[in-house]
């Protein structure tokens, strides 16, 4: 049997001290997470995190850097994911774009109502990687080609 980790993406928009955060249905739940998700066949990891926070907040990003490469294993499947955060600052906002599948809504939190809502966030990597970026963590595009 042959192993292998989800790959994923997710990104990090801050604008106005206020976080852009997917509000959606996952596993029966109502969670709230990063724009975020799996990397496509033929796609690059960078174009993966523009699709993907456009196709669920309806917002045009351009990606500044990246915070970290992380892997979590989720135990409600058992699922090991290996994802890399990006930065990206909004570019513009198309507000009647249809988002994905489950999602609620896009909105744009501060930290302190994140640190309120721990319980309701997708995964712990939710709130880590934020608190990595917040304290300065950056690298630059171009360590993941």
């Amino acid at each position: 049997m042959t192993w292998a980790p989800h790959v994923t993406v997710a990104t990090i928009i801050e604008r106005d001290n206020r976080f852009l955060m997917v509000y959606e249905e996952a596993d029966g739940k109502k969670v709230y997470n990063q724009p975020a998700g799996h990397l496509d066949p033929n796609e690059t990891l960078k174009e993966a995190a523009i699709r993907e926070t456009l196709e669920e907040t309806g917002w045009t990003v351009e990606l500044t850097g990246v915070v970290g490469v992380n892997l979590y294993t989720a135990p409600s499947n058992g699922i090991t994911y290996f994802r890399t955060t990006f930065i990206a600052r909004p570019i513009s906002h198309d507000p009647t774009r249809l988002l994905d599948t489950g999602i609620i809504e896009a909105v744009w939190l501060t930290y302190e109502e994140l640190v309120a809502r721990k319980d309701q966030l997708r995964s712990p990597m939710t709130l880590q990687i934020i608190e990595e970026y917040r304290t300065g963590r950056r690298f630059p595009l171009d360590v993941v080609g």
